[in-house]
């Protein structure tokens, strides 16, 4: 049974008014993401409770700092393949106004929506929430969050004022703690790990008594095997593992997962450690709904890069591998998929400084971008802080002769494709991405991603 209009309780003025404008949004080259839900919210406040109230399979919300996006995305796509009609905020657009466009424009039986970690304790209380997803917890816009302990806390408030279960990510002592009421997931396969952490390492400290931890293995920032010997805190034992973890470069990356429902080997049209993470959240969460392996490991299998998310855009006679890039985790990440790719790079970097970036960028300079000096052969600086991103990668060892800056995003694409000698690889801040995919949508390389 779908939601109707009559259902949900908006009056009919206020939903057609929401959808015409998102319509004439998209009609002037815009997302129409955000837009339409702030019209309606403005004109009905209780709106997300009254959308999300009906929904006969209820509601599902992802968070956290990395991966969200893609996470959502799996959970949808195999909530699809298994039957289910999904409400799903694809685009990324992941604030109150962004989940209220989604549910006012969509009908359904099941809601799947990004919401930022911000804002998750503000938006779940109004969408009473069956299931709620954390992947992770990494410094990101500390002008805007704070600290990451600052999260964390209204989190584990969250936990004690809702029924909903939640699916922790065990190898962030951060995030596995949150609430006991959990189903976790974790990599239990350490061929990846390194001996070290990384320098945006940030729990790295026991969350109970404040001693250090011991890592038995780093696999992700502070990802990994960890336990406090002070007071007995340890990684819980995941539900859900990955197994036989293979990754390979830009390319793809492979597991064997284990389930309480049986183990399925998939293969991920994505890179990196990061993406076999986000499989394992989306695979408990599915779990958690009561769908076999076989459906998920053929969703998760067929599933194609998301917007910004390790995509590729052929441009004339080149080829741009786009992957979004706005904290040092990320960056880091980025920079390890590279260094497996082997070199040489051509590389275009866009670093921006609006509101959805964060105004502080001074994440660069935790951003271990001294992995790829010897691997360089252009690199094209662009975005509003171009000139601060050139300098860190001079410090960081880059070549001078390579490096090019240039703030506009138009021209700087163009000259990195100019000069490359074969695929670029684009790492752009959140606005950086938004600006350079409109570009390419409206020079008909690539089509409107929320049409």
């Amino acid at each position: 049974m779908h939601v109707t209009e009559r259902d949900m309780g908006i009056p009919y003025t206020a939903r057609a008014l929401a959808r015409a404008v998102g319509t004439s949004a998209r009609a002037a080259g815009g997302g129409g993401t955000a837009l339409p839900g702030k019209v309606l919210l403005a004109m009905v406040p209780d709106a997300l409770g009254r959308m999300a109230a009906p929904l006969r399979d209820g509601v599902i919300l992802v968070s956290g700092t990395n991966g969200k996006t893609t996470t959502a995305t799996m959970i949808a796509a195999i909530a699809r393949r298994a039957g289910y009609e999904v409400v799903h905020n694809r685009a990324g657009a992941n604030t109150e106004w962004g989940v209220a466009t989604a549910l006012v424009e969509q009908t359904g039986d099941l809601a799947v929506l990004e919401v930022d970690e911000e804002r998750l304790t503000a938006l779940a209380p109004e969408l009473q929430p069956r299931m709620v997803v954390l992947s992770n917890l990494f410094r990101d816009r500390l002008d805007a969050y704070g600290e990451v302990e600052a999260l964390v806390a209204g989190w584990r408030a969250l936990a004690g004022t809702t029924d909903a279960t939640f699916v922790l990510n065990a190898d962030d002592a951060l995030v596995s703690g949150v609430t006991e009421r959990a189903v976790r997931f974790g990599i239990d396969d350490v061929s990846a790990a390194r001996a070290a952490p990384d320098h945006a390492a940030d729990a790295l400290h026991c969350r109970r008594c404040g001693a250090p931890y011991r890592f038995d293995a780093f696999l992700l920032a502070h990802l990994g095997h960890w336990s406090c010997s002070a007071c007995g805190d340890a990684r819980p034992r995941p539900e859900v593992t990955a197994r036989s973890v293979s990754l390979d470069g830009l390319a793809w990356s492979s597991a064997s997962i284990a389930t309480p429902c049986g183990a399925f080997d998939v293969r991920l049209q994505l890179p990196g450690l990061h993406s076999v993470y986000n499989a394992l959240a989306a695979t408990t969460a599915a779990i958690e709904l009561g769908i076999d392996t076989e459906t998920i490991a053929a969703a998760l299998g067929e599933l194609r890069p998301v917007f910004g998310r390790g995509e590729r855009v052929r441009v004339g006679g080149g080829e741009l591998f786009i992957l979004l890039t706005k904290n040092p985790a990320g960056a880091n990440e980025a920079m390890r998929a590279l260094e497996r790719a082997g070199g040489p790079h051509d590389l275009w970097i866009a670093l921006n400084d609006g509101v959805p970036d964060g105004r502080d960028v001074s994440w660069i300079w935790d951003a271990e971008f001294e992995r790829l000096a010897g691997t360089l052969r252009t690199v094209t600086c662009a975005g509003t802080r171009a000139a601060e991103l050139a300098l860190r990668l001079r410090y960081a060892g880059w070549p001078p002769g390579a490096i090019e800056v240039d703030e506009e995003i138009g021209a700087s694409i163009d000259s990195a494709l100019a000069r490359a000698a074969g695929t670029v690889v684009a790492l752009p801040t959140y606005t950086a991405l938004i600006e350079l995919r409109t570009l390419l949508t409206r020079r008909g390389h690539a089509t409107p991603y929320w049409a």
